[in-house]
């Protein structure tokens, strides 16, 4: 009896443990499902919080376009035109500046909030509001429109292959155009400054201006060509101000090259002038000498410039300093010849007859232009006789055509 009560009392024990583990399973269930329910509602208010904001923050764009819009147009406004031409003197804090207008008097003027402060500059041209005269605009430089830079499109693709003998000349050219932009640091080793300018002289059609396509073509410095006539402008004062913009624009886009071809139209040995004209071209000549002695070499901006009369030029410009390397292009010798013919034939169909050293032997004066006139008139025969191939007797011909149209009187002027 006893071990029967023993055994029922362990069997009741055993009921209630298993009765309370089971009730404390399920309260554990319940509180874990009311944990999961209460984040699933924290996570749904705040996805709605979320929306809210989205929805908020999406008017509040809606309404910062229109006034950006708004804005806009009220700044295209303030600009249109006409407005009052004016340079900007100083600034005197961020929003407020000093600008002297077209008469020459100072403004203390508002600045538009839009404007870039750091391209606002002392001389700057700056557009002034026509009835507040506050200054709304920034303007260009007043760079003449004769003086560009050559792009990479728009540059020769004349190469120093296509240029026939001048082979002394490449190298001074070279050495003393090309070097100093690539590698100044070896001027600097040696100790001795690079050549600042460099002055191409020579009777007509000898190869000055090709070699400096070839120049153009071969470096990667920004090239402006003008040339001297140019510079002759009808109002006084603006050939040297044109002057000033070809230097400017050279410093802005340094490294670079300025080619002035026919440099002798005003460049000429001053004199005593009578006439307005003389004196305005005389002081295009003062500008440029003293434009060529403002710049130092840490600019790197070279001056090219080619003439046919270079012994009617101003001492002052030929001196050192201004232009260190004189470069003579005389007429080719028998072995330039050779090379010339051979670079202006090298794209013809010739006979096999045609002989071109008989030309080269000729007494006759050639220079690299003539020679390619020959060549270009010997073509033109045979396409006139409907011919693919050009005859010893077309050379002859077109030779003795350019050899009449030249004369000898031009290559004793030059001589």
């Amino acid at each position: 009896m006893a071990a029967a009560a023993v055994a029922a009392s362990a069997a009741t024990a055993v009921a209630i443990t298993s009765m309370s583990t089971t009730t404390a399973t399920t309260t554990a269930a319940a509180a874990q499902a009311m944990s999961l329910y209460e984040e699933y509602e924290h996570l749904t208010r705040s996805i709605q919080t979320t929306e809210l904001k989205t929805m908020i923050c999406k008017t509040e764009t809606h309404h910062l376009k229109k006034e950006e819009l708004a804005s806009k147009q009220e700044v295209k406004r303030i600009q249109a035109v006409p407005l009052v031409l004016g340079n900007f003197v100083e600034a005197v804090d961020a929003s407020r500046g000093i600008v002297s207008g077209t008469s020459g008097t100072n403004y203390y003027v508002r600045i538009l909030s839009t404007l870039d402060r750091e391209k606002l500059k002392p001389n700057a041209s700056v557009g002034l509001h026509k009835s507040s005269s506050a200054c709304v605009e920034l303007l260009p430089s007043e760079t003449d429109a004769n003086v560009t830079l050559m792009t990479a499109g728009e540059r020769p693709d004349v190469t120093y292959a296509d240029v026939g003998g001048l082979d002394m000349q490449k190298q001074e050219i070279r050495e003393a155009v090309e070097l100093p932009l690539t590698h100044a640091g070896l001027y600097q080793l040696i100790g001795i400054d690079p050549p600042r300018g460099v002055l191409l002289y020579g009777p007509p059609g000898t190869g000055k201006t090709m070699l400096v396509k070839a120049v153009a073509h071969s470096t990667n410095a920004s090239f402006i060509r003008v040339v001297g006539s140019e510079f002759v402008q009808k109002y006084l004062g603006e050939g040297p101000r044109m002057v000033r913009d070809v230097f400017r624009l050279a410093r802005e886009n340094a490294p670079s090259i300025i080619f002035i071809d026919e440099v002798d139209s005003i460049a000429t040995r001053r004199f005593d002038a009578q006439t307005g004209a003389d004196r305005e071209v005389q002081r295009v000549l003062v500008e440029l000498l003293t434009q060529m002695d403002g710049f130092d070499q840490t600019t790197n901006v070279k001056v090219i410039m080619a003439t046919n009369r270079w012994d009617t030029l101003d001492p002052a410009l030929l001196r050192p300093g201004r232009l260190d390397r004189k470069i003579e292009f005389p007429y080719p010798d028998r072995r330039q010849k050779r090379l010339v013919f051979q670079v202006c034939t090298a794209k013809m169909n010739l006979s096999p007859e045609v002989d071109l050293e008989e030309y080269v032997t000729r007494p006759e004066k050639l220079s690299g232009a003539d020679i390619q006139a020959i060549c270009q008139e010997a073509g033109m025969l045979a396409v006139r006789k409907n011919r693919y191939v050009i005859l010893p007797r077309d050379l002859e011909k077109a030779y003795r055509t350019v050899i009449r149209k030249t004369g000898g009187e031009t290559f004793n002027f030059y001589s």
